[in-house]
């Protein structure tokens, strides 16, 4: 794996790519095929701002090796099965070590299921809500290298999204999270320049029917 300009890093099998995925194939991946590509479905919605909040403290790579588990232990995250999980459901939980087992990020999977429901029936659908929030080109980085991507930890319209999440009752969706989400479900692109997957992403935004 060889060293560039501007942070990208050249795999072994010559494609050019952001670092931080680090050559491990799963981590790699994630990175080509499905970190920044715009999505709607509101169900996969759940399922990752629920996981960037479980992640809190922890490195996505961890998530991503148990997001299998997860799913399993959440119904796929179907956030109407999930906010019917009681007392019962929060024990079992805990005591599954193929996930993380943080009582408190369990239960807010929980809530935020029930908060979820709330919030399909009053905008539409999750979709409609999240990607209001997509930021305009303008409030956007000149050039996104890798020391740009670097000071992305949270942003103004992170900050608002997690603003707005708390006053509708949901948790563990703070500004780092919400920025997370947002890289991954593709309401930016932050692949930095010259990566393979930057122009892939460009393309699948260019064509993505916002919802709402």
């Amino acid at each position: 794996m060889a060293g560039l300009p501007n942070g990208l890093i050249e795999g072994e099998d010559g494609v050019l790519r952001c670092p931080w995925h680090d050559e491990k194939s799963d981590y790699r991946d994630y990175h080509d095929h499905e970190w920044g590509m715009p999505v709607d479905d509101d169900i996969k919605l759940f399922e990752k701002i629920c996981l960037e909040g479980f992640q809190s403290g922890l490195s996505w790579l961890t998530i991503l090796r148990k997001r299998e588990n997860f799913r399993e232990a959440f119904a796929g995250f179907d956030f109407e099965k999930v906010a019917r999980f009681d007392e019962a459901d929060i024990e079992r939980l805990v005591q599954n070590a193929g996930i993380i087992r943080h009582r408190g990020k369990i239960v807010s999977t929980i809530n935020n299921a029930k908060r979820a429901i709330d919030m399909a029936e009053s905008e539409g659908s999750l979709g409609a809500w999240f990607w209001a929030f997509e930021p305009e080109t303008k409030d956007r980085p000149n050039k996104l290298d890798w020391d740009s991507l670097k000071q992305l930890g949270k942003t103004e319209t992170s900050t608002d999204m997690s603003k707005q999440l708390k006053k509708r009752g949901w948790s563990f969706v703070g500004p780092t999270t919400c920025y997370a989400f947002m890289q991954a479900m593709g309401l930016v692109n932050d692949h930095i320049e010259g990566c393979a997957s930057r122009g892939t992403v460009e393309k699948a935004r260019a064509k993505f029917v916002r919802p709402g």
